[in-house]
Parts: structure tokens; C-alpha cells; sequence
């Protein structure tokens, strides 16, 4: 049975190949419905948004002796039938429910119903306003914070590599991440919070980093290539993403392990619901930026470099002399 090595090693050497330039089309196809499927969900499943976003009434109960969510959820509808609830368990003994906007006096109903049904004192019982401008403030400073991201890591990529289509393609490959993560999130109806939002720039970093990676071996493989070289500008391209490729797969794993272990263990199975947000982002978005870098970037990167004029008369020569000296044997 053949070792991880021996199979890391065979990848180094081109002993192994996948094709990831070769077949590009057909990732980019799937990398396209992928992304159109994902911005098409929100037109069916609007995605939903925290308080923190849209503002509204927050309720905490504290020193509760069976954090019952339904039973919080049965005291709000109590008042407000058609009110939009989320309950979330904080620590042993509490619990946090969140609703639309509701007025004075629905607020003092909804903390009398919540008193009567924890059986708890009425100090146990807090309630606080967020209004739609500190929602829109929210929004807005998010949003900056994600244009700022996208703009700093385009030019410093270009600086670093010395090309903008190394840029483009990394660009690309990120809101191609940025883009299904989101899907994601709307198509099973998780709301967007601003510690997911603290997710998404996390794993927009980490699609980064395994990028650089994959590009700064793709630049040492396309840097060696002279007249003497007898690989295409492709078949550079598609070698160095073979030999980064154990790299990445054991990178993602390490990553994916913990977060999912925090996602499933520690959210949905110990209820520990404040740790949802952000390890499902990060859960989701690590494994999508493993196959948007080496499905995505690397291949689109080669596709805009392989029309160079001075690639395209390189590429022939290579193949004119690999196809003269099949026809000498």
C-alpha cells in the first residue's frame, strides 16, 4: 500500500498528475453554477440577518433553571403571536431571545410572560433596544471593512508577484468563496451576524494564504521555464498545483478539524449556540477556499497568461520539438 509520501512524491515529480489545468473548463463550469446557484438562493430564501443588522428587541434571562428555548419562544408568541423569535442558550443559565422591534408597552408583556414562565425574579430579566440606524452603522462599516480587505489584498498581490493577473485570479477565487459561503448560509436559513462576518474575513485570509502558496510555486516553476524547458506555460502551471496539492489538502484538514469540531460538538450537540456563527462560517469557508484555489485561481491564472504573445510562440516550440522527436523514435 502506497504511503502519503510516496504519493506527495510522485505528485513533486509529475510521476502523478491531476489535471487541473487540462480540464479547467469543466471546473469552471461547476465553479459557475456553484457561484450563479448561490447568488440566485437569496431570490428564493431571502438571507437572513441579526439584530445586530436589521435592529430590534433583545430579552436575556438569567439563572434559569432548564434553559427551555421553546418555552421562551411560547412566552414571546404569547404576546406577540406573529413575532419573528430567535432563542439562543448562553452559558448553564441563560438564555437570549431576540425579536422584531416591539413597542413599550409589548415590552414590558414579553418580560412579564418570560418572569411567569422561568418562574425567575423580575431583576432576572433584562431587555434592551437596538434601532435600525446602529443596524445600518453596523452594515455599513462591514461592508467598508470588506471593500478595504478586497482592495488592499488586489494591489499587494500585484506588488508581490509583479503581475495584476495573479491579482485578478486570486481576486476571483476569493469572492468566489465569499460568494458560496453566503449561498450557503441563506439556502439552510443561518442568519448572518457580525461575528459570521468575522468568519467570512477570517476565511477570505485563509483562501489568501493557500493562494500565495500555490502561486509562489507556480511563479518558481513559470520563472525556471527558458527555451530549454520542456513543459508548456499550462503544464508548469498545472505541476506546481500538483506538488502544493498534499500541502493544501493537509492545511484544510487541520483547519476543518477543529472548527468542525466546535460547529458540532460544542454548537449543535452541547448547545453552545455563540459559537455558531462564526465556526460555521470558517467550517464552510475553508473547505470552499481549498477548491476554489486549486480549481479556481491556478487554472484561471494560466487561461490569462497562456495568449501572451511571447507564451503562445514558447508553448509551439515546446510542442513542435516534443512532437519532432516522438516522430524521431
Amino acid at each position: 500500500m502506497r504511503s502519503m509520501n510516496d504519493f506527495g512524491n510522485d505528485l513533486y515529480t509529475g510521476k502523478v498528475s491531476f489535471p487541473f489545468v487540462g480540464r479547467r473548463r469543466l471546473w469552471f463550469l461547476i465553479a459557475a453554477i456553484l457561484v450563479i446557484g448561490s447568488a440566485l438562493v437569496p431570490v428564493f430564501r431571502p438571507i437572513q440577518f441579526s439584530i445586530e443588522f436589521t435592529g430590534g428587541s433583545q430579552f436575556t434571562v438569567n439563572d434559569v433553571a432548564s434553559p427551555d428555548q421553546l418555552r421562551a419562544t411560547d412566552a414571546v408568541q404569547s404576546v406577540v403571536p406573529d413575532a419573528a423569535t430567535r432563542v439562543t442558550t448562553v452559558g448553564d443559565d441563560s438564555l437570549r431571545i431576540q425579536t422584531d422591534q416591539l413597542g413599550e408597552l409589548e415590552t414590558r408583556e414579553v418580560t412579564s410572560a418570560l418572569v411567569e414562565a422561568f418562574n425567575v425574579p423580575d431583576d432576572s430579566v433584562s431587555s434592551s433596544f437596538i434601532g435600525p440606524s446602529w443596524g445600518e452603522s453596523v452594515t455599513r462599516q462591514s461592508l467598508w471593512g470588506l471593500a478595504i480587505f478586497l482592495v488592499l489584498t488586489f494591489l499587494i498581490l500585484a506588488l508581490y508577484f509583479r503581475t495584476w493577473k495573479m491579482s485578478v485570479a486570486a481576486m476571483i477565487g476569493l469572492v468566489d468563496v465569499l460568494v458560496v459561503t453566503v449561498g450557503v448560509y441563506a439556502l439552510f436559513g443561518f442568519e448572518i451576524s457580525p461575528a459570521a462576518v468575522i468568519g467570512f474575513l477570517t476565511i477570505l485570509s485563509y483562501s489568501l494564504y493557500d493562494t500565495t502558496v500555490v502561486f509562489d510555486k507556480i511563479r518558481e516553476n513559470t520563472f525556471e521555464d527558458g527555451e530549454k524547458s520542456g513543459r508548456t506555460f499550462g503544464e508548469s502551471v498545472n505541476l506546481a498545483v500538483n506538488q502544493t496539492l498534499v500541502r493544501s489538502i493537509n492545511t484544510t484538514v487541520v483547519a476543518v478539524l477543529p472548527t468542525g469540531a466546535i460547529l458540532f460538538i460544542g454548537a449543535l450537540w452541547l448547545g453552545a449556540q455563540t459559537l455558531t456563527d462564526i465556526s460555521l462560517s470558517i467550517f464552510v469557508g475553508t473547505i470552499v477556499a481549498a477548491y476554489s484555489t486549486l480549481f479556481v485561481a491556478a487554472p484561471l491564472y494560466s487561461l490569462l497568461r497562456e495568449n501572451e504573445s511571447d507564451l503562445k510562440a514558447r508553448d509551439q516550440r515546446v510542442i513542435e520539438a516534443r512532437s519532432a522527436a516522438v516522430a524521431a523514435v
